[in-house]
């Protein structure tokens, strides 16, 4: 998959068939004598500890931005909770009432970024 010298080409080549095997799974020339290490680092099937069945190369990207049970912060308290309860937890959270220190009424905390801007 490199650009080789005409010159070099055939023992290139023949080196390459020798020394060189294309990964079934990632289309990656890996050396024949690291392939199954290859297969076992990268493209076995690990489970997420959300039950999914996921390669063991993609479960990193999974865990950070995919995972139902990734960490996740409410934009209310700051309060850490997993991914696929966020939702829920924001819309009670950003129901809940605060005193504004400025005109004395009770706010929803969802909207105390904007409540300055009409506050008395």
């Amino acid at each position: 998959k490199k650009d080789i010298p005409v010159a070099n080409f055939t023992i290139h080549e023949i080196h390459c068939s020798r020394n060189i095997e294309v990964c079934c799974y990632c289309r990656e020339s890996i050396p024949k004598t690291e392939m199954k290490k290859h297969v076992e680092s990268e493209h076995v099937q690990v489970t997420c500890k959300c039950s999914m069945k996921i390669e063991k190369s993609l479960l990193e990207d999974h865990e950070a931005s995919a995972c139902p049970l990734r960490p996740a912060v409410c934009q209310h308290c700051d309060l850490q909770l997993a991914f696929n309860k966020l939702h829920e937890h924001q819309s009670y959270c950003g129901a809940r009432t605060e005193q504004c220190s400025g005109c004395g009424l009770n706010v929803m905390v969802k909207d105390l970024k904007e409540h300055p801007r009409v506050c008395g």
